[in-house]
């Protein structure tokens, strides 16, 4: 069998891309009245077996033989190179043919239209042959309309088996001529052993494993910014406790009006911080009032000597309403990640919701749209087709991208949040091929902050480019929560179903797909993260 390499299979590809079609992926003509996909124009359909007279004026230009006996004969399970690239040529002259055939076929039913309002032929037809005649013509044009939809339909999956070819060489999925070689042939005795390990690393290479119980968090997922509340709801005289990975922590305003935190432990006896007050810039303790500012320092101790005692504190910062933390041992990062909405957008809700997942599941759900036609089907989803292909499309080396046929716009954003921009037309309904098409849109922000080996905290904020006067209605935002809640809860189920059976052992990435691409990312840069490699796949960050 001959094996194929990545530049041999990229040849093939662009070959297979680059073959002519004079009729079917040309500029749009007078005679076009379909949009085709992906930029080119697609024309018209005919059924399987093609009786259409061509004796016509335009008869040169349709005279095309019929493809269909020259289809090719596969051998084997596994396709050669030479006949994977038979098969992509065989698919697009299949459909050039067809798009001439249905090309001539409206043009002479048109001709037909005309011939029977022609003034002469109105003068010896009655009115009542004239409606049948024309009748007959308008249901045949009805089928070949008809027939347009299916004849698109084909091309986009002749174009989509290429781009699936390309995707599969850049992702590196097709083995090269040594490891095909070990697979399919006999090797000697003295070579086999080598040869087999060799497979055996390279499949390993690219399994991903998330089995098993969730395990105790890598301490260099903590060297990174995390948001974990935003400003709104940190007042002077308030206090906001979280967990971050599986450590207790309370936020609160100083004297100075800058956010801080400090462990959510008193250093007397334990009692959680929380359940205190803050007043004039330090939070108190309610079990014997001592009082401690955002640095962690203990400023007062009543009913006894003031001592020099100190709580563990974090680096915090606020930026772009958000309350920022360093929990690492690092030494901070200078700069913080920019979630502000794109210019034009208007924040309408910001919810926070403690969910019962571990965040590396809940990050793989949202990054991961294919699933809403089957799973968000009484929400967001309700009423949408399942395509017959879905791509993520991103660049070689990125953590972002656009969704096909959604458009949908998404990042992940290390170390834990997911921006999308969605084009939308009205509530539960999309427009166009993509998001630069639409004239309104949602912009999302998901961070999901590891809580525990069990819980996360998302923080969700959602803005629009549109209806500002949305965000002036009374009780909005508890619409809005509602609305988010049946979201979630519609993913929840899956997600807590996948944790269970992943606790038990099963890995939940053991038969990733090509949508699942953005997915497959995370998992890597998070491997990466843990295992400490300086330059991180994917991004230009270095740690």
């Amino acid at each position: 069998m001959l094996s194929l390499s990545a530049s041999n299979a990229m040849s093939i590809v662009a070959t297979a891309a680059a073959l002519s079609l004079p009729i079917s992926f040309c500029r749009s003509s007078k005679l076009s009245t379909k949009k085709g996909v992906r930029g080119f124009r697609v024309f018209a359909v005919l059924g399987e077996e093609s009786g259409v007279d061509k004796k016509n004026a335009w008869s040169s230009l349709f005279d095309v033989e019929d493809p269909r006996p020259k289809n090719p004969k596969l051998e084997g399970k596994v396709l050669k190179a030479a006949q994977a690239l038979e098969v992509a040529r065989f698919d697009i002259q299949y459909c050039d043919w067809r798009a001439r055939q249905d090309v001539l076929t409206i043009m002479l039913l048109h001709e037909k239209v005309v011939e029977v309002l022609n003034p002469l032929a109105r003068e010896y037809k009655s009115i009542g042959t004239m409606k049948k005649e024309l009748a007959e013509l308008q249901e045949e044009l009805g089928q070949a309309h008809k027939e347009v939809h299916i004849s698109e339909a084909r091309v986009s999956t002749a174009l989509d088996k290429l781009a699936f070819m390309e995707e599969l060489v850049n992702d590196k999925l097709l083995q090269d001529r040594n490891t095909t070689d070990a697979e399919q042939a006999s090797p000697s005795p003295s070579t086999s052993t080598q040869y087999l390990d060799a497979v055996k690393r390279r499949r390993s290479q690219k399994r991903l494993d998330v089995s098993g119980p969730v395990q105790k968090y890598h301490p260099r997922l903590k060297n990174f910014w995390y948001p974990v509340a935003f400003s709104t709801n940190l007042k002077d005289d308030t206090m906001v406790p979280i967990d971050c990975f599986e450590e207790p922590w309370v936020l609160f305003r100083g004297k100075d009006g800058k956010p801080g935190c400090v462990q959510n432990t008193c250093a007397h006896r334990a009692c959680p911080l929380d359940l205190g007050t803050v007043k004039d810039g330090r939070i108190t303790c309610p079990y014997h009032g001592w009082e401690y500012s955002t640095d962690g320092k203990c400023e007062k101790m009543p009913s006894t000597k003031l001592r020099n005692v100190k709580i563990k504190s974090l680096p915090c910062y606020e930026q772009d309403g958000m309350l920022w933390i360093w929990p690492g041992d690092d030494p901070p990062s200078t700069t913080i990640p920019s979630l502000q909405p794109p210019e034009g957008f208007l924040v309408h809700a910001e919810l926070v919701i403690e969910l019962p997942v571990e965040h590396g599941l809940l990050l793989d759900n949202l990054l991961d749209l294919a699933h809403a036609p089957f799973t968000h089907t009484s929400t967001f989803a309700k009423g949408w087709s399942v395509p017959s292909f879905v791509k993520f499309l991103t660049p070689a080396s990125g953590l972002q991208g656009y969704w096909d046929p959604y458009p949908i716009d998404m990042e992940f954003r290390p170390p834990c949040m997911v921006l999308s921009t969605i084009g939308i037309s009205k509530p539960g309904k999309l427009e166009g091929q993509s998001t630069q098409q639409c004239s309104t849109h949602l912009h999302q922000l998901h961070v999901c902050l590891p809580s525990s080996r069990n819980k996360t905290r998302l923080l969700y904020r959602m803005s629009l480019d549109f209806a500002p006067v949305l965000k002036h209605v009374p009780f909005m935002h508890v619409l809005w929560r509602h609305f988010a809640e049946q979201v979630l809860n519609e993913d929840l189920r899956l997600v807590l179903g996948q944790q269970e059976r992943m606790n038990c052992g099963e890995n939940v990435w053991s038969c990733p797909v090509t949508y699942d691409k953005l997915g497959v990312r995370y998992r890597l840069w998070r491997e990466a993260v843990e295992q400490g490699i300086k330059q991180l796949p994917f991004t230009t960050k270095s740690v």
